[in-house]
């Protein structure tokens, strides 16, 4: 039976590196961690991921994340496969300054149109009777209706990740060939229509840890020369589909801005699968 190695409270950081670096860095990886269960015997030890993002119409949630806002969060539903048979995930990843908090619920595949159509959780739709699992399906029910949030966006990737062997503490995920697709619907289909690239062929490195930051984490960001940077990847998939324009307000003599921020964020979203102009709206 497999083990919940969520990590419901943690830090973490984020890097881009190449293919061949996040290849020697494997072995240096290995040394301190064991391979996820996921990823064994899989090729390159990775595993498919897939998460349909939700957001509101004018996509308040990737605009708080463009906006550096301290406090903000996501909503999305987490699943690996097509199997109607397969647990699917609902998850709200919240972020309090640099803390990084998850809850989440997994129902049965067939729970999904239900709670998005804004009905409550039932227990019979739940695949575990903890009931922190109920309370997380109930507050993302509460917040998409807040929101009236939608499907937006799939992503998928390829992760490979590395875990301790007797507990959650510490966790390193590569996540390769990151894709993006509009998705309206909860399908839930691993199939993508037109999927962008945003990351191109670079790789994702996270490093997550509960609590101190291993020195063996710092030893390896020197060792291969990585450098921090964000890598929201809902956000930078809604940029590559041109849902979301942005470009450098005007500024008065003083250099100053006008309005609040820099930055002037357009959001286009596409009517259907033609990707025909739905709205505009600007902040």
């Amino acid at each position: 039976m497999s083990v919940d190695r969520m990590q419901a409270q943690r830090f973490e950081h984020k890097y881009l590196v190449t293919e061949d670096t996040a290849l020697k860095m494997r072995e240096f990886i290995q040394t301190h961690l064991e391979p996820d269960e996921f990823g064994i015997g899989q090729p390159n030890s990775s595993y498919p991921v897939h998460s349909l993002y939700l957001d509101s119409e004018d996509l308040r949630l990737a605009r708080e994340t463009i906006n550096g806002n301290k406090n903000r969060y996501k909503l999305r539903i987490r699943f690996y496969n097509s199997n109607p048979d397969t647990p699917v995930f609902f998850e709200i990843k919240r972020r309090m300054n640099n803390c990084i908090l998850k809850k989440r619920g997994g129902v049965r595949h067939d729970a999904v149109e239900w709670l998005l159509a804004g009905h409550l959780p039932e227990f019979s739709h739940l695949i575990s009777k903890d009931p922190r699992q109920l309370l997380a399906l109930q507050e993302f029910c509460m917040r998409s209706q807040e929101l009236n949030a939608r499907p937006m966006v799939h992503i998928a990737y390829l992760r490979e990740a590395y875990v301790h062997p007797d507990n959650n503490s510490v966790r390193v995920t590569l996540d390769r060939n990151v894709r993006a697709d509009y998705e309206p619907t909860a399908r839930l289909s691993t199939e993508m229509r037109r999927p962008v690239v945003p990351f191109g062929k670079d790789v994702i490195l996270e490093l997550k840890f509960t609590n101190h930051y291993p020195n063996w984490f710092r030893d390896l960001v020197h060792v291969f020369g990585c450098m921090q940077c964000g890598a929201a990847k809902y956000v930078e998939g809604a940029e590559d589909l041109g849902f979301i324009r942005m470009q450098a307000r005007e500024t008065d003599e003083s250099g100053v801005a006008a309005g609040e921020g820099g930055t002037s964020v357009t959001i286009v979203l596409p009517k259907d699968s033609d990707f025909g102009t739905l709205n505009a709206t600007s902040t």
